[in-house]
């Protein structure tokens, strides 16, 4: 049953102008294709909505978490017991200033970055196309792929705190290393837009690297499959998925999870996959490879609890 508080929350939500659902399935919000369902599910249209929506949950005493496209995202099969604050589209704009800035909202897409770009003749986010996430989450993340990563060409970024209101972080306070932001140590922030630098470019040239990547990503990475993407990160001086196929898991199965056999970095979502089953084979994983190289494996999968 829906709290009054709830309640209340979402008819604040309403009076801004923001999208609102019940009841909503979190599968349909991950790359996983796993979770129950949420109590609700707010999408703020703007920075703004943002800031009030965070603070009125405070105030309400409602319980709220923030996801984006959800690619790194394993959620409770029993669901989330309060407001999901989805950054989507209504956060998505992007234009150019300057000629080489893209300001994008943290809602975007990183493939219709790196397409957008290319329709400027920019160069420098091509190494985005392809990876799920959104442009919030991959800042949070500082997502990289096939030497790219979003350090590279970040400038800086717009954000809401509940206590702190609206504010800007440069790119040297972002304290931007390997799947590592300084956003990863601070409580009840959303990332509402960030400013990108690239170079000029030949949009020929710059589109044939992007379809040059996205036919990488067909032959060596399961993506007929749902996953979350890597599901660890690459030890130093190692790679993930090589030393779980020299551990021998590659096609390990845990119920409806398996490690894919195309890619051992990935756990894929094979069929009616449950997050019980996808945790207990990220465990039985880093105990394998462990015991047998010596490597601690740590996920790059974020569990959403109940």
């Amino acid at each position: 049953m829906m709290s009054d508080n709830l309640r209340e929350l979402l008819e604040l939500a309403a009076r801004l102008g923001c999208e609102t659902l019940t009841d909503e399935p979190l599968s349909l919000h991950t790359t996983f294709r796993i979770g129950g369902n949420c109590n609700a599910m707010i999408m703020p249209k703007d920075a703004d909505s943002c800031l009030a929506l965070m603070q009125a949950a405070r105030s309400l005493e409602v319980r709220y978490t923030v996801i984006g496209n959800g690619s790194n995202l394993l959620c409770d099969d029993r669901g989330y017991n309060g407001a999901v604050f989805l950054i989507g589209k209504a956060m998505g704009e992007m234009s150019v200033t300057d000629g080489e800035f893209i300001r994008v909202g943290s809602g975007a897409g990183l493939s219709k970055l790196s397409a957008f770009a290319c329709e400027h003749c920019l160069s420098g986010a091509e190494f985005a196309y392809g990876i799920p996430g959104s442009v919030g989450g991959a800042v949070y993340m500082n997502a990289g792929a096939y030497g790219g990563e979003i350090k590279d060409i970040i400038i800086s970024c717009e954000a809401v705190s509940e206590a702190g209101g609206k504010f800007t972080v440069p790119v040297e306070k972002m304290e931007l290393s390997y799947r590592n932001s300084v956003f990863q140590s601070m409580e009840n922030i959303i990332i509402t837009s960030a400013l990108f630098r690239l170079k000029k470019g030949i949009k020929d040239e710059i589109s044939a690297r992007m379809k040059e990547l996205a036919a990488k990503r067909k032959e060596k990475q399961p993506i007929e499959f749902p996953s979350a993407g890597s599901a660890f990160k690459r030890p130093t001086g190692q790679f993930a998925g090589k030393l779980i196929q020299d551990s021998g898991l590659s096609g390990c199965t845990v119920g409806g999870a398996q490690v894919s056999e195309k890619h051992c970095g990935f756990i894929i979502n094979k069929g009616n996959a449950t997050a019980d089953d996808v945790k207990k084979l990220v465990s039985h994983i880093q105990k394998t490879v462990m015991e047998k190289t010596g490597f601690k494996l740590e996920s790059e999968i974020r569990f959403l609890e109940y």
